[in-house]
């Protein structure tokens, strides 16, 4: 009889330790961290959960968003790019330059002036990405070493281009539309999030294309073998990533006003952070895209928390590294959860 007693308060408590591993291996850290977030920060500030921080933070997440969608992609192909912080610069520079021109040459062709600037700063952004798919996918170069040189080499550009000096001159309409303005009660920036965000989610999850990611991530010898052109997918992989990390360039550059070398430094950390926390694993073939956004928002809420904590900005650094870190051994426990559970 006392066995059966100790068994009885003993089942649920292992009920909630099963219901709490299973939760960790279906969904990741994320959901644990978002919530411990949440906590935290609501406590040491009052101000965190009302509705216009958050919006705010919603806001000041999107250009991180935007980035680790296109670097999802890279890890699921067992990947991952480095150069996504140059190609925010590039494309800045690149757009802003060609923007200020065309508008100083014809002040009165205000959107004509917009839209081929952007078309400049992102085909410039993206070029680094063809430079990053053609290396990975025919020279088989390393991802780490030819997104590492491309960072430089992109970054060495924007640099050259202006001097170091921001890029002044675009229309106020820019930076007040695509920075700033709002479309039915939503920022604009957002809207555009969304869209790209809908956009991939269709490609990766309703065509055929979209499975080879997932494929040449999991096993690139036997994607061949199944007739999955792997060169083409690593190819467009990098392509999109950097299409994805111009098209946020260009936001930000809206946002800031200027056309600047030195954004995105902090992006590649941030994106793969973003993505790791997010459970997309750093082996290939992981990974899913709704996950990776609640992974870049859970950032923007940790440092919009930090912000309003009044944490130096030093330390932030270190605590956005200690997440990543925690995140890839989280990942090697679920690894060890999926085996025990599968047992």
């Amino acid at each position: 009889m006392a066995q059966d007693r100790n068994a009885g308060t003993a089942t649920p408590e292992g009920g909630v330790t099963l219901f709490l591993k299973r939760a960790f291996v279906k969904l990741g850290i994320l959901p644990f961290l978002l919530v411990a977030a949440v906590v935290i920060f609501a406590l040491m500030s009052d101000n965190f959960l009302t509705a216009r921080n958050l919006t705010n933070v919603l806001r000041q997440s999107v250009y991180l968003m935007i980035v680790s969608i296109g670097q999802m992609l890279a890890l699921l192909t067992g990947g991952f790019d480095l150069s996504v912080g140059t190609v925010l610069a590039l494309s800045s520079v690149a757009g802003a330059m060609a923007m200020a021109a065309i508008y100083a040459a014809m002040p009165e062709a205000v959107w004509l002036a917009i839209v081929l600037g952007c078309l400049v700063g992102v085909m410039a952004g993206t070029l680094i990405g063809v430079v990053n798919g053609v290396g990975v996918a025919f020279f088989n170069v390393s991802p780490f070493m030819m997104s590492l040189g491309m960072a430089s080499v992109g970054f060495g550009i924007a640099l050259f281009l202006t001097g170091g000096v921001p890029v002044y001159g675009m229309p106020i309409a820019f930076g007040d539309t695509f920075g700033f303005g709002t479309a039915l009660g939503v920022p604009v920036p957002v809207l555009v999030a969304a869209v790209l965000i809908a956009v991939l989610y269709v490609i990766l999850y309703r065509t055929p294309f979209g499975r080879h990611f997932y494929a040449v991530g999991g096993n690139i010898k036997a994607a061949s073998l199944s007739g999955i052109n792997t060169q083409g997918t690593l190819f467009f992989t990098y392509v999109l990533c950097a299409f994805f990390a111009a098209v946020a360039g260009m936001l930000l550059t809206a946002r800031l006003d200027t056309g600047e070398a030195n954004i995105g430094a902090s992006m590649p950390l941030e994106s793969i952070a973003a993505c790791v926390i997010a459970g997309v694993s750093l082996r290939g073939g992981v990974g899913r895209l709704e996950n990776v956004v609640l992974g870049a928002l859970f950032i923007g809420l940790v440092q919009n928390g930090m912000n309003l904590a009044r944490i130096e900005s030093y330390l932030q650094t270190v605590v956005l590294g200690a997440l990543l870190i925690l995140a890839v051994i989280a990942d090697q426990f679920r690894l060890k959860y999926v085996a025990t559970l599968k047992d």
